[in-house]
C-alpha cells in the first residue's frame, strides 16, 4: 500500500504570506523612517514610499480576496513571491544595490519558496532572485550616505558581494529544502504508521464487538422465537404453511445457540485473549510466515515457566511480524528467532542467514525512505515498513539495534529488548 499525504501539505497558506509580508512591510518602513529622518542620509524618500505601499496595498488586497484558510496553489504562490522579490529588489536598486547592508534580505523569499514549494517553481524563483542580485550591482544610485561624502565600494568587494549573496541564497534554499523534505517524509510515515497501528486495534476489538453484537441480537431473536413458537401451535398442521412454520422455528433456535455460543466463548476467552505469555506472542506472530519456504527456527534460552505474560499489545504483534517478514525476504534458508528473558529484561533476536545489511543502509536504517525491494540486493529495500515496524516497538517501550553478523555467521541481525516491567502485565508500572 502506497499512501501520499503530502501534496496537499505542501501548498502554502496564503495568512502565512500575509504576515510574512506585514512584517516585511513594517521592517522596511522603519529602516527608511531611520535612515531619511533620524540619521538624515539622502535618499529617494517618495519612490521608497511608493514602493513599500505598493506591497501593502497588494497585501491588503490578498487578505480581503481570500479566507484566511485559503492554500496558495503553487503556480499562485511563484507569482506572490516574485512579486516580492522584485519589491524587494527595486527598493534595494534606489538605495545603494548591493552597498546596502540589507542586500542578503533578498533571499527571503527563495528560502521560503524551496520549504514550501515545488522544486520546478523554487528552481525557476532562484533564477530570478540571481538575476535581481546581478542587476543590484549595476545600479547608478549611491548607498545613502552622509551629504557630501560618497560610500564608494572597489570592483572587487562588489564582486564578493554577489558571490557571498548568491552562495548564501544557494545554500540556505537547499538547506530548507532537505529539512523541509525531511519533515513532510516524517509526517507522512507517522501517518501511515498510526493508520497501521488503528487497524491493527480493530482487528483486536472484533472479539469484544462480536459479543456485543450477540448480546444486542438476543432480545429480537428471543421475540421471534416467540412467534415462531404461537405460529406452529396455531398452524403446525396446516398443509399448506405448516412446513414452513416449523422451519422457521428450527431456524430461530439455531441461531439463538449460535449466538449463545458466540457471547459464552467471548466471556470465556476474553481474559485469555488478552494476555498474552511471551511464548504465545512469538508463536502468533510467526505463524503467518510458515509458508513462505523459508524455515523458521525459534530458540528459547529460557526458562518457560517464568516468562512474562503480558497484555495484547496491536504494535508489537505488527512491529515482530514485519521484522520477521524482513529477515524472511532476505534470507537464503532459515530465520532464528531467539527468546531470553530475566528478572530486568525482555529480548528477542531475529537472525537471517541472508549477506546481511550494505554498510549505506546500516547507517539510515530506521528512516521513513522507500527503494525497491529484492531478494538479490544486500538489504537495500528496507523502507517505510520497517520504519513503521520501528516506530512501534519503541512506542511500547523497545530498544532496538540493527547490525550484520560475524564472518562464520554472515546475514542481518535485529535485537528488540524491552524492561521486564513493560512486558509482563502484573508487573508493577
Amino acid at each position: 500500500m502506497k499512501t501520499h499525504f503530502g501534496n496537499s501539505s505542501r501548498r502554502l497558506r496564503l495568512q502565512t504570506l500575509v504576515r510574512l509580508r506585514w512584517l516585511a512591510v513594517a521592517g522596511q518602513t522603519m529602516s527608511v523612517v531611520v535612515v531619511a529622518l533620524f540619521l538624515e542620509f539622502p535618499m529617494p524618500l517618495i519612490t521608497c514610499a511608493v514602493l513599500i505601499g505598493a506591497l501593502a496595498a497588494a497585501n491588503f488586497a490578498l487578505a480581503m480576496a481570500f479566507p484566511s484558510t485559503h492554500r496558495l496553489e503553487p503556480l499562485s504562490a511563484f507569482a506572490v513571491l516574485g512579486l516580492d522579490l522584485l519589491q524587494m529588489a527595486a527598493l534595494l536598486y534606489i538605495t545603494g544595490g548591493l552597498a546596502n547592508p540589507f542586500a542578503p534580505l533578498i533571499c527571503v523569499p527563495v528560502i521560503i519558496s524551496f520549504a514550501s514549494q515545488p522544486s520546478r517553481h523554487s528552481l525557476a524563483l532562484m533564477a530570478l532572485a540571481v538575476l535581481c542580485i546581478s542587476a543590484l550591482a549595476f545600479t547608478p544610485y549611491p548607498l545613502p550616505w552622509y551629504p557630501g561624502r560618497t560610500h564608494v565600494i572597489e570592483p572587487v568587494i562588489l564582486v564578493g558581494t554577489w558571490c557571498s549573496i548568491v552562495s548564501m541564497t544557494a545554500f540556505a534554499a537547499f538547506y530548507a529544502y532537505r529539512v523541509s523534505q525531511e519533515a513532510t517524509l516524517l509526517a507522512d510515515a507517522l501517518s501511515a504508521t498510526e493508520l497501521i497501528l488503528q487497524r491493527e486495534k480493530h482487528l483486536s476489538q472484533l472479539d469484544g464487538l462480536a459479543a456485543a453484537a450477540a448480546h444486542e441480537l438476543g432480545t429480537p431473536l428471543a421475540t421471534i422465537s416467540v412467534v415462531a413458537k404461537e405460529m406452529e401451535r396455531e398452524l403446525g398442521k396446516d398443509p399448506r404453511f405448516g412446513e414452513d412454520v416449523q422451519l422457521l422455528r428450527s431456524q430461530s433456535e439455531r441461531c439463538r445457540d449460535i449466538l449463545k455460543r458466540l457471547a459464552s466463548m467471548s466471556a470465556e476467552d476474553e481474559e485469555h485473549m488478552r494476555r498474552l505469555p511471551l511464548s504465545s506472542l512469538i508463536e502468533e506472530v510467526v505463524a503467518p510466515h510458515r509458508e513462505f519456504g523459508i524455515r523458521l527456527k525459534l530458540v528459547e534460552t529460557s526458562d518457560r515457566a517464568s516468562e512474562p505474560v503480558g497484555t495484547r499489545n496491536a504494535g508489537i504483534l505488527y512491529g515482530l511480524g514485519n521484522l520477521i517478514e524482513n529477515a524472511i525476504d532476505f534470507a537464503r534458508e532459515q530465520v532464528t528467532i531467539t527468546t531470553r528473558h530475566d528478572a530486568q529484561s525482555v529480548t528477542i533476536v531475529i537472525e537471517d542467514d541472508g549477506l546481511g545489511y550494505s554498510p549505506d543502509v546500516l547507517v539510515r536504517i530506521g528512516e521513513p525512505y522507500v527503494t525497491s525491494r529484492s531478494r538479490d540486493d544486500r538489504a537495500g529495500g528496507l523502507g517505510l515498513g520497517l520504519f513503521i515496524a520501528k516506530t512501534l516497538l519503541e512506542r511500547s517501550g523497545a530498544r532496538l539495534q540493527f547490525q550484520n553478523g560475524s564472518t562464520d555467521r554472515p546475514g542481518a541481525r535485529v535485537t528488540v529488548t524491552w524492561p521486564r516491567s513493560l512486558m509482563d502485565a502484573d508487573s508493577p508500572k
